[in-house]
């Protein structure tokens, strides 16, 4: 041991042991002592931990629990700093000890929640891909039933194309409807209530060929799509504002893995031997209503958001239980006291609608921020990949029957990347993943394009092609999907924050539609070339992201917004808000 450490560590043994025998744990207390000169080169001191650690020990609680506990201890039986000595510990190593963990309720709400809600988006995003084929001769045969004729090709192909284009509409409509309904029933409130446009479509779905009816698939895919743009939306918000800030980021990017779950899930259900067959397919669509339904039972159980409980609906008792519940301690009055901050920081802008974050320059970056990055998201070609990965299968020699086993090993790669994301995004932070991403997907889409030229010419080239899809999924799961969300949910306060995730789901649902429908015409007219045009959306947004998009992590919601003050160039959280110019940076907050 450093000389100079000696006698510190002599003081902090004598003090801890006899406060240990005067709790009558000398024994136990003994065996800690011999470990204190390793807390002390760590710049902790065992007087730091004891409050801490008799809490565990006499009331079997866990390290942080010991405010919680009133009367537990017997005067002149604690520490020497509970009887007024000034040698308490510091602020650093007490908020060191008590950093949030990942607890059961947080844990199975999140579950619960990105189960339920964005599982369904996932799933009805590739539900309808492998039953293609059955579901245009259902169309065609009940017509025929009506009409004694069949459908002719283009009136078949545009129905066909109504049906599909009915998703990502909804998926508009849906992010029209989540400032109204957020507001109104709170985030969770609204996640409850969104499962009508799942459990009905379900339902009409799967009674379609019973009744002989294609217009309840048309009409379930609008509002499976309502379902699916309200999730979407809602669920990163929620998740973001139940969790702390030091897993505020790997809980935001869970809704994402849910979703590419969803699809790995469609499409192993989708397999031939399975449901994708004449007396499978209704099953496969009505599927769906499951996770809703099991939301519905469970989700009651679990906290409202306590940023609305106590900003919105200015219920402060609800709000502290809340949090409780969700960090498994009573001591919650520092996270209570930043959304206090916050909650003050807003009172000056009120409601805000999504014409008032246009028109405020204290939002200005983050709004250009949101747009770009959702609509960079869907129009860097990620539709535009699955779409050609089947054909560019086939020209590397995989079978017809077999491409459905190549496409779920997509889908499980595409999985497999989320859960590295979700690992990683506190690690590497949300900057460097998009850069990381995007950049993946140019370098992707570029050498994919000259693969799609040359692979008549030169007989390896399909491989090439085959390895760009595989880079391109891994690129795309590990940023741009998941990502761009969860900076809505930190970028924004409680106020705008409504306003903003109905901004960046729409740019996101009408993108997904605008390639959808764009995208076939493209191919037919630039071939193998059209993947340039993604190549350089992804590059656009690869730079936009280094140049202003800053790293948000580990950082309070009021911290962050202090960041972009200083980019909007405005000296105060909001222009009306006069006192809050000289709000410090460092807030204290979880």
């Amino acid at each position: 041991m450093n000389p100079l450490l000696i006698p510190l560590w002599r003081e902090e043994r004598a003090r801890f042991h006899l406060w240990g025998l005067q709790a009558g744990l000398a024994p136990l207390l003994l065996g800690c002592c011999l470990d204190v000169n390793r807390l002390v080169l760590c710049g902790v001191s065992a007087s730091s931990l004891a409050p801490q650690l008799s809490a565990e020990v006499l009331l079997g609680g866990r390290p942080g629990d010991l405010g919680s506990h009133e009367g537990a201890h017997v005067h002149g039986t604690g520490p020497p700093w509970e009887h007024g000595e000034e040698d308490a510990p510091g602020a650093a190593s007490e908020s060191h000890i008590q950093a949030p963990r990942l607890t059961l309720v947080l844990s199975l709400a999140t579950l619960i929640a990105a189960f339920g809600s964005s599982f369904q988006y996932g799933y009805n995003v590739a539900a309808v891909n492998s039953p293609a084929e059955l579901m245009k001769e259902f169309y065609n045969q009940t017509y025929y039933e009506r009409n004694n004729n069949y459908i002719n090709e283009f009136s078949l192909t545009l129905l066909w194309s109504v049906s599909v284009s009915m998703f990502p509409f909804g998926g508009f409509l849906g992010s029209l409807m989540v400032g109204p309904l957020v507001n109104k029933f709170g985030r969770k409130g609204t996640l409850l209530f969104n499962n009508i446009f799942s459990i009905v479509p379900a339902i009409l779905m799967g009674c379609s060929e019973v009744a002989r009816s294609f217009e309840m698939i048309i009409v379930s895919r609008l509002l499976v799509g309502i379902c699916a743009g309200l999730s979407s939306n809602v669920v990163p918000m929620y998740l973001g504002e139940l969790a702390p800030k030091n897993l505020r980021g790997a809980l935001g990017v869970v809704p994402q893995l849910f979703i590419t779950v969803g699809i790995l899930v469609a499409q192993i259900f989708g397999l031939r031997s399975l449901l994708a067959n004449k007396e499978g397919w209704p099953i496969l669509l009505g599927l769906t209503g499951i996770p809703a339904a099991l939301q519905l039972l469970l989700l009651p159980f679990f906290p409202e958001s306590p940023r609305y409980l106590l900003i919105q609906k200015k219920d402060e008792v609800a709000a502290k239980n809340a949090l409780k519940k969700l960090r498994g301690w009573g001591d919650v009055g520092s996270e209570m006291e930043e959304i206090r901050q916050e909650d003050e920081a807003e009172k000056a802008a009120g409601f805000i609608s999504v014409l008032k974050l246009f028109s405020m320059r204290s939002l200005r970056w983050q709004v250009i921020s949101i747009i770009i990055l959702m609509g960079g998201q869907q129009l860097s070609g990620v539709n535009a990949i699955y779409y050609y990965a089947d054909q560019i299968y086939l020209s590397a020699g995989v079978k017809h029957h077999d491409v459905q086993y190549v496409t779920v090993g997509t889908g499980a790669v595409n999985v497999l990347m989320t859960v590295c994301a979700v690992f990683v995004v506190e690690l590497l932070g949300r900057r460097v993943l998009l850069l990381l991403g995007f950049s993946v997907c140019f370098a992707a889409c570029c050498v994919l394009t000259a693969a799609l030229a040359l692979q008549d010419t030169i007989s390896w080239m399909p491989y090439v092609s085959i390895a760009c899809v595989i880079c391109y999924v891994v690129g795309h799961a590990l940023g741009p999907s998941p990502i761009p969300a969860l900076l809505i949910t930190e970028i924004f306060l409680q106020s705008s924050r409504p306003a903003a995730f109905m901004v960046g789901g729409s740019v996101h649902w009408l993108s997904n539609f605008a390639v959808g429908l764009i995208f076939p015409f493209i191919q037919v007219g630039l071939g193998p070339y059209s993947f340039i045009i993604f190549a350089v959306i992804c590059l656009l947004t690869t730079v936009y992201i280094f140049l202003v998009v800053p790293e948000t992590k580990g950082k309070t919601f009021m911290e962050i917004n202090q960041i972009f003050t200083k980019m909007n160039k405005v000296s105060e959280v909001h222009p009306e808000k006069k006192e809050l110019k000289d709000f410090p940076i460092s807030a204290s907050g979880l």
